[in-house]
């Protein structure tokens, strides 16, 4: 049986020498089972097998957000991609029409919905265009961005895959975006 202080991550060693990273979550152990399960449904990774989920699960942990919680902020620097796990997410953008201001929701993200930096899949530091607040508790699974271009690198036929799901997603945000735009 594993033990750790909450938030501290521990690893285990697995069949055919995988090692497994635990981190001790409100209490519970999440197992690292549970990353491949999230990754394999949803909107950025689905339709990969299971041997390339298996690669970008070796780059990820779960970290937990508080009810009101920021994950992104609007204006920051990013380098980090996340896949929520359990809860919601409000996508905002902070809007100065000069009479008006004031934040937009652009959407709501649930279980299995990707957001962060996108960006650092091209090898770019930018600035966030949009914050994400906690509509509730949430989990999520995060991962480093570059680390997730260094396997698309070394593997052109997955790294197409996940940018064909990427336009997919952008198309979807960039729709959720005009819809909030045109309620102003």
């Amino acid at each position: 049986m594993l033990y750790a202080e909450e938030g501290v991550p521990v690893f285990a060693q697995g069949d055919a020498g995988r090692k497994y990273l635990f981190i001790q979550m409100e209490g519970s152990m999440k197992d690292p089972s549970k990353i491949m399960d999230v990754l394999e449904t949803c909107d950025l990774f689905r339709g990969l097998d299971r041997q390339e989920v298996e690669r970008v699960a070796a780059l990820c942990h779960f970290e937990t957000y508080k009810q009101g919680e920021s994950i992104l902020n609007q204006g920051d620097l990013g380098d980090m991609l996340y896949i929520i796990e359990e809860g919601h997410v409000f996508l905002e953008r902070a809007i100065d029409l000069g009479t008006k201001m004031g934040n937009v929701i652009v959407s709501l993200l649930g279980k299995g919905r990707a957001l962060g930096c996108w960006s650092t899949l091209l090898g770019h530091s930018h600035m966030l265009m949009a914050s994400t607040r906690c509509r509730r508790s949430t989990s999520v699974i995060a991962f480093k961005g570059l680390d997730l271009r260094e396997i698309m690198l070394s593997d052109p036929h997955l790294g197409f895959k996940i940018l064909e799901r990427l336009c997919f997603i952008l198309r979807d945000r960039i729709q959720g975006a005009y819809g909030a735009l045109e309620n102003i």
